[in-house]
């Protein structure tokens, strides 16, 4: 077992605690549970733990993956300091809740969960469009949906059509 990270041996580890609590914050301002973000990001609940109270032995790809789930990106700012920044559907971030009211193709879709329905997780949208890929009207998605499609492509694969 590795002993915790003392700050005098990992100088931006009051840095990367700031990091934590961002992404903990843009989390939990969004209502989305832990559980649910570490799924999206591909990695464990445990990581994603880890993630927020900045331990210094997380990779960078659980982070990015991470930061993407909640919709920012991790650049670095003119100052040189690490921040979470606005991110957008265009740059391929892939929001936790789907509004099935800002895809119309997956509203039809999805016409077996009736009106009770308001929003679905990346699972359900990947799923929803993999098992009726052969209801799709490729040609007449929007621009926003195409980008939708391509980031549940990249996050579950193959069985998301591709457009």
């Amino acid at each position: 077992m590795t002993p915790k990270a003392k700050t005098e041996d990992f100088p931006q580890l009051e840095q990367a605690r700031q990091l934590g609590a961002a992404l903990r914050a843009h989390r939990k301002a969004q209502g989305i549970n832990m559980t649910s973000a570490a799924e999206a990001a591909g990695i464990s609940r445990v990581t994603w733990y880890r993630l927020e109270k900045g331990e210094p032995g997380v990779s960078w790809g659980a982070l990015l993956a991470a930061a993407r789930v909640i919709g920012k990106e991790l650049r670095l700012s003119d100052a040189g300091d690490a921040v979470l920044a606005p991110d957008a559907l265009a740059m391929g971030a892939l929001p936790l809740e789907i509004p099935l009211s800002e895809f119309p193709a997956l509203r039809r879709l999805a016409w077996q969960v009736g009106e009770r329905v308001a929003t679905l997780t990346p699972t359900e949208a990947a799923g929803m469009y993999a098992r009726n890929a052969r209801h799709l009207d490729k040609l007449a998605l929007d621009e926003r949906e195409k980008m939708l499609m391509q980031a549940l492509r990249r996050v579950f694969g193959a069985d998301v059509p591709d457009v």
